[in-house]
């Protein structure tokens, strides 16, 4: 019950953060740090071993070292950056694949979606849809990125074992 409870942060943050990114282009540092706290009670009352919640601290700790590459090379905001390593916690090295695949193809998805927005002829009223039309705007990143770790959430030690105390 308490691992599932726990395991409801993931999804939930996720999507707080892909909400939050969408209406005003940015995710909250809170986000990113509470996803990754609540990693270890999670993993802990799951029942994962310690060194495998050690390797998948260090895988966390690897990724948040590309990420922070990537992110000084322009290559997306600091926000995406921090989510997809907590994030990468979740998932762990086992369900790194299909959480880089589910991102890469959402965010496709999200390109093509943002190209025929910004071509269609109207006006929005609300801000959140005028800084989505606008090109001189990026891409609210954090929605592939949710889709992507929810996408590869069932192969995650620490959610399947959510999964499991809820008969899910």
């Amino acid at each position: 019950m308490i691992t599932t409870f726990l395991c409801l942060a993931f999804p939930m943050l996720l999507i707080y953060a892909a909400w939050h990114d969408v209406s005003t282009m940015t995710i909250p540092n809170w986000v990113s740090v509470l996803l990754g706290v609540t990693f270890i009670p999670a993993a802990l009352t799951a029942g994962m071993p310690l060194d495998q919640i050690g390797m998948h601290l260090v895988f966390g700790a690897v990724v948040l070292v590309v990420c922070a590459a990537l992110f000084y090379l322009n290559v997306f905001g600091g926000g995406d950056a921090k989510v997809i390593a907590a994030a990468s916690l979740w998932t762990g090295l086992a369900a790194s694949a299909p959480f880089v695949m589910g991102m890469a193809i959402a965010g496709g998805a999200l390109a093509a979606v943002l190209i025929v927005l910004r071509r269609m002829k109207f006006e929005p009223k609300q801000a959140w849809l005028a800084r989505l039309k606008s090109p001189e705007e990026g891409a609210p990143y954090a929605v592939a990125i949710a889709i992507g770790a929810l996408f590869a959430a069932p192969a995650s030690p620490v959610i399947a074992a959510g999964l499991a105390a809820a008969n899910i």
